[in-house]
């Protein structure tokens, strides 16, 4: 069990904080509305209002011991790096904050944070990627241009192996696991076979991925 702290409970605060929990982890929700801190009291493990660009008020919450603390601030800029500063001071080690432009990202990453985050970007290009392959059920980039895929078999490639297709593609797209109703299956390769409505989780380069979207597609 991990422990998080929050400071930001508007809407993607309030989602992270409520996520987190339900992955069994501890919470410290802070906030300076009231309103929002009630909203969400019952079912984080502690949340306060409380002014996040104090810093004895941070410290009153052993921030410090958190295993990183995101910053969800929204709506004040001066505010999101008033307090990632007291963080900072405080010796916290895994800061995330949420950027609202492009001048708070390069202040950010100025301020050596561990991850920027822009959550409407994001879900834009998530959106945008559902819509221009909707075979594709999931995918998430783990960096230097690798993304991992999951990839819903339809009807026409049933009983065809991995391998046919992934193509020319192969070796430099890897098949990771397939998720075939209750059960998932780790050990594949390019000689296992598809059956219909099994979602198959790859990962490779995103130029690769593309090449083969058509495979999936029905003609």
């Amino acid at each position: 069990m991990n422990q998080f702290a929050v400071i930001g409970l508007g809407r993607f605060g309030m989602a992270t904080s409520l996520e987190l929990m339900r992955l069994g982890n501890t919470v410290i929700g802070v906030d300076t509305d009231a309103k929002l801190v009630n909203e969400v009291a019952e079912y984080l493990t502690v949340s306060v209002v409380a002014d996040a660009t104090d810093e004895s008020s941070l410290k009153e919450l052993d921030i410090i011991n958190c295993d990183a603390v995101l910053v969800a601030i929204g709506e004040s800029l001066e505010a999101s790096i008033l307090c990632v500063l007291v963080l900072k001071t405080l010796g916290v080690k895994q800061i995330w904050v949420k950027a609202t432009s492009q001048p708070h990202h390069t202040i950010l990453s100025r301020l050596g944070v561990s991850r920027i985050i822009h959550p409407e970007e994001e879900m834009g290009v998530r959106a945008a990627q559902s819509l221009n392959y909707p075979m594709v059920n999931q995918y998430l980039s783990i960096g230097n241009g690798i993304y991992i895929v999951e990839i819903e078999i339809e009807a026409h490639c049933h009983d065809i192996s991995i391998g046919k297709l992934l193509g020319k593609a192969k070796g430099k797209i890897e098949p990771l696991l397939i998720r075939r109703r209750e059960s998932i299956i780790k050990n594949v390769d390019g000689e296992t076979l598809l059956e219909k409505n099994d979602s198959l989780v790859l990962s490779g380069e995103i130029s690769a991925l593309k090449k083969i979207v058509p495979e999936f597609i029905a003609r």
